[in-house]
């Protein structure tokens, strides 16, 4: 229990993105077309869908700031000439571990995000080319 505040502040960071990343799973599943919760308002599935996203990049990116913070005390502390070289701790399956969880929860939360399709514009509807009468042969001349 006697932790470098650092290190209780990443524990802290891993253990609330993993509760925010299962509330932004919860939220994502109820967004989902397959579902029949809310499938009476699309507008607001999409919505709960986007929402699911966002909690999914937010989770990611509390998962990669504890990594990464981590990593990086790891790393100055490698390299730190006062550091007696049995003590020097080196980078292991855990950190890499830890950024693919974030990179991939901040993927699927970008393509959740991006899984919503785009509002009509207001221009005009384009009219196209018009169609010809099918040829009987003897126009050529």
């Amino acid at each position: 229990l006697c932790l470098l505040g650092s290190l209780q502040a990443t524990r802290a960071l891993m253990v609330a993105a993993i509760i925010v990343g299962l509330i932004g799973l919860f939220v994502a599943v109820i967004g989902m077309k397959c579902m029949k919760c809310m499938e009476d308002d699309q507008v607001k599935k999409m919505r709960m869908a986007i929402f699911g996203g966002v909690i999914f990049i937010v989770s990611g990116m509390a998962a990669l700031v504890a990594t990464s913070w981590y990593g990086n005390r790891v790393a100055r502390a490698f390299y730190d000439p006062y550091t007696p070289v049995n003590t020097r701790f080196e980078f292991g399956s855990a950190l890499f571990i830890g950024w693919a969880a974030a990179s991939l929860a901040i993927l699927g939360g970008a393509f959740l995000c991006c899984s919503c399709p785009h509002r009509e514009t207001s221009y005009p509807a384009s009219r196209g080319y018009p169609k010809n009468a099918p040829s009987t042969g003897k126009d050529y001349v």
